[in-house]
């Protein structure tokens, strides 16, 4: 063997060497190390300040170097079919996220993600049937999802968090939450006569009020009313009085001015059109008509 190939072989070895003395954690993963198959260090781990780049290790087999992912994962789960609590089934489609935050329990419960898959499968199924089991079926298509989801979230990182896997749920997404197609024509009607049923309680509670309110209000006026009506009486019993102490005033200073006007007063309002009288030639009513001195005058 000359010294070129000789030269060769010993660089091959020293790259064969450093190969395996050396490895590169990216960005987006997080390096578990194993010391003759136990987990003793983990590089990149998420939660902490990024330091992917190049790391040096035992050659094996003193150490060997297993990936796992830094990013947030999902979970496109099977259909689960459920039984709501108006005994209406169900069938839901939905997705979870979730992120690796301790690689070494991860890896020792779940191993892959495809075993992280599996076990959400397992808590998701538990974990759906469980909360919207609890609830009728009108809350969970249309009327309190988010809040349904959100509920399933925290019940699944609790369930995630008492079996010690390693994963924080981020997410939990219904896409779909359908009746099965034997039941849709049911259900629907049923649903429609529920909310003619709110519907007509709704008018009901409405004619009701609007009858109180109409009560009131007639009320309201007859009291208004009367109290103008009594104080219209008051005036008019001032005006009166006012208008007695004038005329008694008049009469006091000029008599027979005063008589006068009363019978002035008494032929506007009695010798109408077409007005008959029948009275005796020594009436007083027809005094001043005719004699100008009035009833004294033919005394």
């Amino acid at each position: 063997m000359n010294k070129s190939t000789l030269g060769i072989v010993l660089l091959g070895l020293l790259l064969l060497l450093l190969a395996s003395v050396t490895y590169t954690v990216k960005e987006y993963e997080q390096a578990i190390v194993f010391q003759f198959g136990e987990a003793k260090r983990v590089e990149n781990t998420w939660g902490q300040e990024t330091d992917a780049g190049l790391k040096f290790k035992l050659p094996p087999p003193f150490e060997n170097v297993t990936y796992l992912s830094r990013r947030n994962l999902e979970v496109d789960l099977a259909p689960v079919e459920l039984l709501a609590s108006d005994q209406e089934r169900l069938v839901v489609d939905a997705f979870v996220r979730y992120r690796i935050t301790d690689p070494i329990k991860f890896y020792e419960k779940l191993k892959t993600e495809r075993g992280a898959q599996n076990q959400l499968q397992s808590i998701m199924d538990s974990t759906l049937r469980d909360v919207l089991g609890r609830v009728d079926t009108p809350e969970i298509i249309a009327g309190r999802r988010a809040e349904l989801m959100a509920e399933i979230q925290q019940a699944a990182n609790s369930i995630a968090k008492a079996e010690d896997l390693g994963i924080n749920i981020i997410d939990v997404r219904i896409k779909r939450a359908d009746l099965p197609r034997e039941n849709y024509e049911r259900v629907f009607t049923r649903m429609i006569t529920q909310r003619n049923q709110e519907a007509s309680l709704t008018r009901a509670e409405g004619v009701e009020r609007a009858q109180e309110i109409r009560a009131t209000a007639e009320k309201t006026a007859r009291v208004i009313r009367a109290n103008a009506q009594q104080q219209a009486e008051i005036i008019r019993g001032q005006g009166d009085k006012e208008r007695n102490a004038i005329y008694a005033a008049a009469y006091e200073r000029d008599p027979e001015f005063f008589a006068f006007y009363r019978s002035m007063e008494a032929y506007k309002k009695g010798l109408g059109k077409g007005t008959t009288y029948v009275l005796s030639p020594d009436s007083d009513f027809l005094g001043y008509l005719d004699d100008q001195q009035g009833p004294r005058g033919r005394r």
